[in-house]
């Protein structure tokens, strides 16, 4: 008599999400989200990244020499399918400090990718940062994605931690993975899928409530102890 090998969950219901629409901005408290545009963000972009090429470290591109140059680099790159960037335009000023990107953007097995984030430090280690963080991985699940990834090479060590300080679940080391600027990547995977998202978005909403911060901005509760139990019931090997 035949026995049936194990098969996954049989998902009934699940329809492929779609992919993140042309001009899809995402609004927040602290930080709103634009589609990436040479004309509209290159200048501030440049004037926040200036003097700071270590941002470049990680990235398959940059530093770059000149206004000029990132310009161009915007323009080449605005407007695509995939990745999908975005400007992240601080509320309060109205100057764009920062570029994060939706990538391997795959409807039909419900995965989408966070990647090509670059922050300024003027948007680094701020309520702002974390809330863009939050607004792209909250559009992903609403939209019906089942999982989300953060990729980043193995050898950075804050990019690292930022995934799981967000909540994600590393996942482990695909080794000589790529060549980024002439020289080998090892790439750390990490993940966050759907049926964690609920809880994990409860920690944000409560990381991000104005009483979580004191009258000096200082945060009462951190957000990696927040994200670290909701990974821990996920997986209680943790």
């Amino acid at each position: 008599m035949h026995r049936q090998a194990p098969q996954g969950q049989l998902l009934a219901d699940w329809t492929p999400p779609p992919h993140p629409p042309a001009g899809l901005t995402l609004q927040g408290k602290h930080i709103r989200l634009d589609p990436l545009e040479a004309d509209d963000h290159a200048a501030d972009l440049f004037a926040a990244f200036s003097g700071h090429d270590a941002l470049w470290d990680y990235l398959p591109y940059g530093p770059f020499s000149s206004a000029s140059a990132y310009h161009r680099w915007v323009k080449d790159h605005q407007g695509r399918n995939d990745p999908v960037f975005f400007a992240l335009t601080e509320t309060t000023t109205g100057h764009a400090v920062g570029v994060a990107s939706y990538l391997r953007v795959a409807p039909d097995s419900g995965s989408i990718e966070v990647g090509h984030i670059c922050l300024s430090p003027a948007l680094q280690r701020t309520p702002a940062a974390t809330e863009a963080m939050f607004l792209m991985m909250d559009w992903a699940f609403c939209a019906g994605y089942r999982r989300y990834e953060w990729k980043c090479n193995a050898l950075n060590l804050p990019s690292r931690r930022a995934a799981q300080r967000l909540g994600f679940s590393y996942e482990g080391i695909f080794r000589n993975h790529t060549v980024s600027k002439g020289r080998n990547r090892d790439t750390a995977w990490f993940s966050v899928i759907d049926s964690e998202w609920p809880a994990l978005r409860e920690a944000f909403a409560a990381w991000l409530a104005p009483a979580n911060f004191d009258a000096t901005g200082q945060q009462r509760e951190r957000l990696s102890d927040l994200s670290q139990l909701v990974r821990a019931a996920s997986d209680p090997g943790l």
